[in-house]
């Protein structure tokens, strides 16, 4: 417990007082947010808002995890440092993406063919190495199962080894690029993306403690213990990058100071992924961070249903866009936008809690 702690406080600390002196560079640089034409009249006032704040969040939660490691005599596992992969690679798309949105002065960074071409090279090498370093138990950080709570019944390595690689590098591959989406098309608003994903991973933490504390090499309990290869380390991890958010939240919350940008948001997609992919949670994941996935199924949904009909579902996707258009302030939807989050979050947990009472 001493290393989470330790890692939400440097990273908290490291993200709350340095997001102001990059603020004041990005200024002076002149790297400012370019807005959209097309979206709603009263974001033009943030044109010019300075952008890549993603780099502070990144940095900071690298620092705290390092931190909290090292200050209490640890080193890190091969599940961490996986996820750690993925959210700086994705987090170096990102910020290529935002390098040519300011180079350029335009809204549109990458273009989508390059944009998919680095997640996917990310993904693809984040795929292949999760099913390599077992542990003394023969135990690696991900597994060919779908998982829900924790490993089901359903094995993609059922139609023999070799396919079942591809098939969990596919299914691995979809789950990274589903959430570095969802935390995009989430950072729409000041304050929302950031506040989410604390609440995420505030909530993963616990639930890496409770795998910990119930591991199948610590615990009685072979109905109910959870086979996952470091979850001390995607404990520390999840403390970190939630610090992170939090002390960043402090300067992006509205009237925002500073944007994460695709530099924060993908890599805090890449993070969710990772985190669930290794923790053996994937489906729960998507339970817990039921707002990112009803935010990116609107434009899912917007988009399918105006191609089909010529109609719009919503006046304007992602969901947020929709009832700022309906005239609800911005402070309003983000909060209220939160408490469903944090009502997600509480089922996603309940059911998690649950499940392992039932297995008793």
């Amino acid at each position: 417990m001493r290393a989470v702690v330790v890692a939400a406080f440097i990273s908290l600390v490291f993200s709350l007082l340095v997001t102001p002196l990059f603020i004041r560079y990005l200024t002076r640089k002149q790297f400012g947010q370019f807005i959209r034409q097309d979206g709603p009249a009263t974001h033009h006032v943030k044109r010019g808002t300075p952008t890549m704040g993603g780099v502070v969040i990144v940095t900071a939660a690298l620092l705290g995890w390092l931190g909290g490691n090292l200050l209490t005599g640890r080193v890190p596992n091969a599940s961490s440092l996986l996820v750690v992969f993925l959210m700086v690679g994705l987090g170096l798309v990102g910020f290529l993406d935002d390098a040519i949105k300011i180079s350029r002065e335009r809204s549109l960074g990458l273009r989508a063919r390059w944009k998919f071409l680095g997640q996917g090279v990310v993904g693809v090498t984040f795929g292949i190495l999760a099913l390599q370093f077992p542990n003394e138990a023969g135990v690696t950080p991900a597994s060919t199962a779908i998982s829900f709570l924790r490993d089901s019944a359903l094995d993609l390595a059922v139609w023999g080894p070799g396919i079942g690689i591809v098939l969990f590098i596919l299914w691995s591959n979809f789950l990274i690029t589903a959430w570095s989406n969802a935390v995009n098309l989430t950072d729409g608003l000041d304050g929302l993306a950031t506040g989410t994903a604390l609440i995420f991973f505030g909530a993963y933490v616990l639930v890496q403690i409770w795998q910990l504390n119930q591991n199948c090499g610590l615990t009685n309990y072979t109905n109910s213990c959870y086979e996952v290869r470091d979850p001390r380390d995607l404990a520390i991890l999840a403390a970190a990058v939630a610090g992170a958010c939090f002390g960043f939240l402090w300067w992006n919350a509205s009237p925002a100071k500073i944007f994460m940008g695709d530099t924060g948001s993908l890599a805090l997609g890449g993070a969710i992924a990772g985190i669930t992919i290794v923790s053996r949670t994937e489906i729960l994941g998507g339970v817990i961070g039921g707002l990112f996935v009803v935010i990116v199924m609107s434009s899912v949904l917007q988009i399918g249903y105006f191609k089909l009909t010529g109609k719009r579902i919503f006046r304007m996707a992602p969901l947020h866009h929709h009832f700022e258009l309906m005239g609800w302030g911005e402070v309003t939807i983000v909060i209220r936008f939160w408490i469903i989050a944090g009502l997600c979050t509480g089922l996603g947990v309940g059911l998690f809690y649950a499940e392992w009472v039932s297995s008793l």
